[in-house]
């Protein structure tokens, strides 16, 4: 057992409390990662709904987490104490799809990532009174110090880029990147339009741009996000609350590709509807709304939802890693930290929409945007 500070949500109206727990030791197929930091996203916010049941709390969640293996399980071999890695989504690597290496399509992601527990039933931590906690969320839960992943979602990285950094390529980054790169496949000269540009549609401009993309279309509520996707390589930022939105936006022709991040139901039927023949949209919000369309509007037009942009951690997060320190993928520009301790702060600011991608660090470091000069 490793005795870790960690935060823990014990109830949907509380605030996270800093507590001493206890993790597990790894299981052979296991990793024991030192935390040095992890990003917060918005999937954190939907524990606060109830959404996963009425057992999911008392809880440690984060699943955007950075560190440097501590320990590992007999039967890993792809990291050794002492790799820098990040901590992303969670496989089985035993059914149909992750033997194609799809792992996003994997049959047992929504029970590895959304349950907070093992495939069989068990988490990793408990708090000092013994009592288990909610403690595999992702495959990692980590807001903590210390957190237990598998030897299939820690991603090593390059010892030389900031772990500080690092950890929301494991999720929001990888998504909003991975559905234009990997899902899409955005041809140059392409067109597309994304609607919600927080952590997650940001990244997408950046891929789009990073794709040579025609045309980039940015589409939130905000002046000050649309101002910054518009610095970040939009072509054209639009107001999400304009009562003629869709057709403002097809005054230039219809798009090849649509991205929705606002999980939105109207918003999500705009995406489909302002694509030309052919066209895809790439679904990524989080929510209980529904897509609701005419069969008709399909003639032509793919959609579907992009668990992880489609994206295989061990592979594109070092690619990701290499675009930054290239000055390619300046996703830095998205980063504001905050000791692990100021985790309620951090969450309200994301509420609130003042931080756009908040990143604890677990040991004292003043809060602020993030700012490291790359070569």
């Amino acid at each position: 057992m490793t005795s870790s500070r960690g935060a823990v949500l014990r109830g949907a109206d509380q605030p996270y409390v800093l507590e001493t727990v206890e993790i597990n030791a790894p299981r052979p197929d296991e990793v024991l990662v030192r935390v040095v930091a992890t990003g917060l996203c918005h999937t954190e916010l939907l524990a606060r709904k109830g959404m996963f049941g009425p057992k999911f709390l008392p809880a440690i969640l984060g699943h955007e987490g950075a560190g440097v293996v501590e320990q590992v399980g007999s039967a890993v071999t792809a990291v050794v104490p002492g790799d820098h890695v990040v901590l992303s989504f969670d496989s089985c690597g035993q059914c149909r799809a992750c033997a194609r290496g799809l792992p996003t399509s994997c049959a047992s992601f929504e029970l590895l990532n959304l349950t907070g527990t093992r495939a069989d039933g068990t988490g990793s931590a408990r708090d000092a009174d013994g009592n288990p906690l909610t403690s595999r969320w992702f495959g990692q839960s980590s807001f903590s110090e210390f957190a237990l992943a598998t030897a299939r979602n820690v991603a090593k990285v390059d010892k030389g880029a900031p772990l500080e950094l690092l950890g929301p390529l494991g999720c929001g980054v990888q998504t909003g990147a991975g559905a234009v790169l990997n899902q899409l496949r955005l041809a140059a000269g392409e067109s597309v339009v994304i609607f919600g540009v927080g952590a997650v549609g940001l990244s997408a401009v950046l891929a789009a741009r990073l794709s040579g993309a025609g045309e980039i279309v940015a589409v939130d509520l905000s002046p000050a996000r649309r101002e910054l996707a518009l610095d970040l390589g939009a072509t054209r930022a639009v107001d999400g609350a304009d009562p003629d939105l869709a057709r403002l936006l097809v005054t230039q022709g219809r798009f090849d590709a649509s991205l929705d991040t606002t999980g939105v139901g109207t918003v999500m039927a705009t995406a489909v509807n302002v694509l030309d023949r052919p066209g895809s949209c790439v679904l990524l919000g989080a929510g209980r709304d529904t897509l609701t369309v005419h069969p008709t509007v399909l003639s032509g037009r793919s959609v579907t939802y992009g668990f992880e942009g489609g994206s295989i951690p061990s592979i594109f997060i070092p690619r990701l890693v290499d675009l930054w320190q290239r000055g390619l993928f300046p996703f830095d520009r998205l980063i504001r930290t905050y000791p692990l301790a100021e985790i309620n702060q951090a969450e309200a600011d994301a509420a609130a929409g003042v931080a756009i991608k908040p990143v604890l660090l677990m040991h004292d470091h003043p809060s602020g945007s993030w700012a490291l000069p790359r070569t």
